[in-house]
């Protein structure tokens, strides 16, 4: 099972960066796969608007990381479902990229090389994904700022209060587990924080938002500022594709409750954990925990 990298993966993602590419240049360009580039429609156009470039800056929309360059334009690329950015030394040998250092670049996960920016101290910011879904774009700031507009507030940020939190549930009908992955509600949370949350929260994720206490919905906030930063504290999950910019995997793993645990005991109660469809999309819980 393929999983979008969500909140705290990508965030890890552009912590390690700023740390690794801020303030260097772009060279050069590559990619074997100019489709992944979707703006401009010509990678000609793509590569020589960038070659030169000085990144500036380097932060997190949701599920995307944007990345500003010294002419008012930005990239902003989405890691889709098996997505991730690295950072490091390859050399091409006979068309295949070989990672140069040894350690975690060389896990097999690693090798999905499809465009590469060559930077001016001689690192390469790279992009593998193995299923191409990926989506890199250039775009005007201001344009990429309307374009991302529709996005809800961000969860960590500390204006994301309690009061805030009721505020954008309040006209939201659908069950709890749609609505936490609903873009447009609150950013950035997907399949696998969706699930811990409300495992934590003890909220049954097909029960409907209309149905929620005062005490439960405090409950799910409380969840969400809690899980989150643990996540990222932890570097993300890397059961799937998931990378860090080093190669390295996240460790959230050792911390996960109930997403992709169907048929083990809860941590908590020892009952099984079971695993439903909502609107086509799985949702591990425990029945005896969150009971609907």
């Amino acid at each position: 099972m393929k999983q979008v990298p969500e909140l705290p993966e990508v965030e890890t993602t552009v912590r390690e960066l700023k740390k690794a590419i801020l303030g260097r240049k772009i060279e050069d360009v590559w990619s074997d796969f100019q489709k992944i580039v979707k703006k401009p429609d010509s990678f000609q156009e793509f590569s020589k608007r960038i070659k030169g470039r000085m990144i500036k800056k380097i932060w997190r929309r949701a599920k995307n990381i944007i990345i500003e360059l010294s002419d008012n334009n930005s990239l902003l690329i989405h890691q889709k479902m098996t997505g991730h950015l690295l950072v490091g030394k390859w050399q091409n040998k006979k068309g295949k990229w070989v990672v140069l250092q040894k350690g975690p670049l060389e896990d097999p996960a690693n090798r999905f090389l499809h465009l590469i920016l060559r930077l001016d101290n001689g690192n390469m910011l790279a992009l593998s994904d193995l299923r191409k879904f990926a989506k890199v774009e250039l775009q005007n700031n201001k344009v990429l700022q309307k374009e991302l507009g529709y996005l809800g507030p961000e969860p960590l940020d500390k204006s994301f209060t309690f009061e805030k939190f009721k505020e954008v549930l309040q006209k939201r009908k659908g069950k709890i587990k749609q609505v936490l992955m609903d873009q447009t509600v609150i950013s950035g949370i997907g399949n696998i924080y969706s699930d811990e949350i409300l495992w934590r929260a003890k909220i049954h994720p097909q029960k409907n938002v209309s149905m929620l206490s005062p005490d439960e919905l405090l409950r799910i906030y409380r969840a969400i500022k809690t899980i989150l930063p643990l996540a990222i504290k932890l570097q993300g999950e890397s059961f799937s594709d998931y990378r860090r910019p080093s190669g390295e995997k996240g460790y959230y793993d050792t911390k996960r409750k109930v997403y992709r645990r169907k048929g083990e005991k809860c941590s908590r109660c020892g009952t099984i954990i079971q695993r439903i469809k909502i609107a086509g999309r799985s949702a591990h819980f425990c029945p005896n925990c969150q009971k609907l």
